[in-house]
Order: C-alpha cells, then sequence, then structure tokens
C-alpha cells in the first residue's frame, strides 16, 4: 500500500507541475458519519451498500477526508486520481486508505490502478435505491486492483448505433492485513494473501433515438484464487495447511476456468481451480416521453449447472423493475426487486465432489457465497455481493462463512426531491432465512430492515450537506434493532 501511495502521489504531483488551470481539477471531501441506537446490530442499512464505511456496531463512527485530480489532455486522453484517508470507532480497521487511485483514460477506455469505490458491474442499478448487486457492488471496502474497462456503452461501427457494448478485465488482492486471523476463534480456519479477478462482457441492442425500446444482456464472472490457508491454534499461533498456487498459470485458470494440477487439494481437481461465482444479466428499459421503465433480471451461478441454467432459468437470482417519474417534488424513481437464493441446484448430499461419477448428472447443493478453502465470499467480514446475505461479521461465532445462503427476500426502494435543498430516501427490505442446506437453520427466520433518510443541501452554505436517518429493523435472524445516524459532508474546488 505504501509504494502504491508514492506511486500515485509522483503521478499527482508531476500532473500539477504541467498542469493548465482551465483543464486541471483538484477537489477535495471530508464526510463525517455517527450512529448510535440499541440492538445485537447496527440496522442492516447502516452498514449495507456503503463501500464498507458502515459498522455492524449499533454504536460507530468515522471520519473520512480525500482528494481527487482531473487533468484533459489533447486527442481524448486524460487522468484521475485520488486519496481517501478514514479513521473510525468500531469500524472493521481504526485507520486505513479508503482508496487510492489512478485512472488513465483515451476516449472510452481505462487503465483503472487501485483501490477504487465501484457501484457494481456490468448491469446498472439504482445504487440509492437496489438493495445491490449479487456478485459484487458497492458493500464492502473496494478491493485494490489492476482493471481494464469500457465504463459505458461504446456504439459498434456499422450498426448505426443500434449495437453497442461495454465490458472489463481485473485483478487484484484481498488487502485485509491480517483481519482474518484476529477475527477468527481458535479451532478454526482463515485465509491470507488471496488473490482477485473477474470480468464482464455487456452488450446493448436498440437506438432510443428511434425507437422507445432497449435490450442488455451479458456476463460478469469473479475468481478467488491463490493464497495460502490457515488453522488457528488455541494459543493464537497459526498452523499453514495449504499454500495455493500463484504462478501464471493460476492467474490463467482464473481468466479462463479450468480444473487443478496436482498441488492442489482434490476437490480442486474435479472441478474448477479456485472460487468461481458469476451471474448472467439481462435489462429491457422502455422510454416514455420524460418516463423510463427499467426491468432487469440477474441470475446468479457458481457452478456450471447453474451457468448454463440446467436447473431452471429463474429459480435463482434476483428481477427487478425501476421506474423513473417525470420532474415532480415528490418521488424521483422507485424501485422493487425480488430476491431467490433457496434453490442451488438442490439439496443432494453426497460424499463426494461433481466428476467424480461422469455416467451421472450430479450436481447441486451449490452453497452459495461459501468455499471450502477461501471460507466465503467476503471482504473484511461484509459480503461482496447482496447484503440481504448478511456475511461473516455478523457470525457471533466469528467464522468466515455465511450462516444463512438460502433466502428470499422483496425489497423497495422510494427518493425524491421535494425542494432544491430537501430530499428523502426510503428503502424497505423483508427476508426470511433457511440457513444452508449443510446446517440449515432450526426454523424459518424472518428479518424486516429498514432505512428513513432526509438530506439537506443548503443553499447558503455552498458544498455542505447533512443527512439524518433513522433505522428500524424487526426480526429472529439478526434481531432487533433501532438507531440513528448522522452524516456531515463537505466538498469544495482547491484548483
Amino acid at each position: 500500500m505504501k509504494l502504491k501511495a508514492i506511486l500515485l502521489f509522483s503521478i499527482l504531483s508531476s500532473s500539477l507541475i504541467q498542469a493548465q488551470t482551465e483543464n486541471t481539477s483538484l477537489t477535495y471531501h471530508v464526510e463525517l458519519g455517527a450512529t448510535a441506537g440499541g440492538g445485537t446490530y447496527a440496522p442492516l442499512w447502516f452498514t449495507g451498500n456503503r463501500y464498507g464505511l458502515g459498522s455492524t456496531n449499533p454504536n460507530s463512527g468515522y471520519l473520512l477526508a480525500g482528494v481527487t485530480y482531473g487533468k484533459q489532455f489533447q486527442h481524448g486522453w486524460r487522468i484521475e486520481a485520488g486519496l481517501d484517508m478514514a479513521g473510525g470507532i468500531h469500524q472493521a480497521q481504526d485507520v486505513f486508505i479508503h482508496q487510492i487511485y489512478g485512472d488513465f483514460s483515451w476516449k472510452m477506455l481505462t487503465l483503472s490502478i487501485g483501490s477504487k469505490e465501484r457501484p457494481g458491474f456490468p448491469l446498472t442499478k439504482n445504487t440509492a435505491l437496489s438493495s445491490g448487486m449479487l456478485v459484487e457492488g458497492p458493500n464492502t471496502q473496494p478491493v485494490p486492483q489492476i482493471r481494464g474497462e469500457i465504463k459505458e456503452y461504446l456504439n459498434v461501427p456499422g450498426t448505426k448505433e443500434w449495437l453497442a457494448f461495454k465490458g472489463h478485465i481485473a485483478y487484484g488482492s484481498f488487502a485485509e492485513n491480517g483481519w482474518q486471523k484476529k477475527y477468527v476463534q481458535p479451532g478454526q480456519y482463515f485465509v491470507k494473501d488471496v488473490l482477485y479477478h473477474s470480468k464482464s462482457l455487456m452488450l446493448r441492442l436498440g437506438n432510443k433515438d428511434k425507437f422507445p425500446l432497449e435490450f442488455e444482456v451479458g456476463i460478469l464472472m469473479a475468481t478467488q484464487f491463490g493464497g495460502d490457508k490457515y488453522l488457528k491454534l488455541e494459543d493464537g499461533s497459526t498452523e499453514k495447511v495449504l499454500d495455493m498456487p500463484e504462478n501464471l498459470k493460476a492467474y490463467w485458470k482464473a481468466f479462463f476456468p479450468q480444473t487443478g494440477e496436482s498441488n492442489t487439494p482434490e476437490g480442486e481437481q474435479v472441478n474448477i481451480e479456485g472460487n468461481m461465482l458469476g451471474s448472467w444479466n439481462f435489462a429491457l428499459n422502455y422510454y416514455l416521453s420524460e418516463w423510463k421503465l427499467r426491468a432487469y433480471l440477474e441470475h446468479y451461478f457458481e457452478d456450471h449447472s447453474q451457468m448454463f441454467w440446467q436447473y431452471g432459468r429463474w429459480k435463482d437470482g434476483q428481477i427487478g423493475v425501476e421506474i423513473t417519474f417525470p420532474k415532480n417534488r415528490w418521488i424521483s424513481s422507485a424501485v422493487w426487486e425480488g430476491l431467490n437464493t433457496k434453490g442451488q441446484s438442490g439439496s443432494l448430499l453426497y460424499d463426494g465432489f461433481w466428476g467424480q461419477f461422469p455416467e451421472y448428472q450430479i450436481s447441486a447443493n451449490d452453497n452459495y457465497y461459501n468455499h471450502y478453502i477461501y471460507g466465503a465470499w467476503q471482504y473484511l467480514g461484509m459480503g461482496m455481493g447482496n447484503p440481504l446475505l448478511p456475511g461473516p461479521a455478523y457470525n457471533k461465532d466469528c467464522s468466515i462463512s455465511f450462516r444463512s445462503n438460502r433466502v428470499r427476500a422483496h425489497h423497495l426502494g422510494i427518493n425524491g426531491q421535494p425542494s432544491s435543498e430537501w430530499g428523502y430516501r426510503m428503502l424497505i427490505s423483508f427476508a426470511r432465512h433457511w440457513g444452508t442446506y449443510n446446517t440449515p437453520l432450526d426454523q424459518q427466520r424472518k428479518q424486516f430492515s429498514s432505512l428513513y433518510e432526509a438530506t439537506y443541501t443548503p443553499k447558503w452554505a455552498k458544498g455542505w450537506s447533512a443527512s439524518a436517518a433513522l433505522g428500524l429493523d424487526r426480526g429472529n435472524y439478526l434481531g432487533n434493532a433501532t438507531g440513528g445516524m448522522l452524516t456531515i459532508k463537505r466538498t469544495g474546488i482547491i484548483l
């Protein structure tokens, strides 16, 4: 992390020396957040989809300060760099670098290096109102990575703007800095130095300027690979039990999923090396005057059976509808989403791995977000995907696992701007939990989670804004919680 900071500050400094003021921007931002309340955990939406700045503790706080630099060059070249430092009370880390990145772009193509807030890709959802992505999104602190991407749709030449595409490829590292070792209890396993890979491709069919209907389709795949697995002993020391490959071949197998070799566990040799997961993404957009109606589907998978829909196209995933209303004072957008992860290719349990009996179709109990080597698809205790499936930070036994990944949920989000200075947001979610196939809950458990937030952006104090929120959760999975959150932000221009 120190090398990354030195590199980015060098880039920033050299660019400032050469900068021409009219093509350069340098801004700062400061954010102070505090929560207080009662309950075992903070209300879910005080924590979920806040890029890891929220805490599961009902009483917590943080201070974040950062700068962002941008410069536009000739011929479509541009550069952007940012640095955010944060510290907090009852956070996963006391003091940490939240963002540190450099983006180097030419026209629509960007090379992004470092840790940066990324709202979710490639399917676009309303990050303020949606419950979140299923594979990865804003529910965790940014994962450090090197990422090549086309962030916005690029029209395919010769199609008269009827066909466009976007996508990315990234490699990085889960830089948890020993968090798992401190979190787990003696007798439990944890991993260190795990590597990250993701890639996506999304196509858009349609030209809204000539016809009011657009169709989007694409795929996102992500992988945990490499790293070491340890056992925490009773005296607090650790014992390495597994060393996964981190050579060039391992990077290739993360990009193009293949079975592991003899230096990997048996499960990797008959399945795919590493923890691979992903989603198919579909969206239909309809434009009517100032109205926009968007329907979308994210179909989640963890192996070939769900990837190729051998157990039903619509069993597991998230469906959603977003309505963007004509400009008015009371409601800007509304989102409804339905979530189901209960199927998981069925409940078949057996002693063995898929692939040992090629004459039979044996593929079930996909155990979403959990993995026998890497523990869970998580970062610093928070699930990489949708927060309605709470991650390891909510485990009383401190295990690196998802205690319940068989979930059905409904979610509603509404926001509006009653005046130029006042805005509001409301999130309401209801989820039912069954645990996992291997370890089911003693009964079906239910959880209601809600957020009611008002934001004030005064004209008389340019650059300042304040948000006050009430969180109200009720249920027998995460328990009851009531709390308040206050967030104060200040942004300004240095150059």
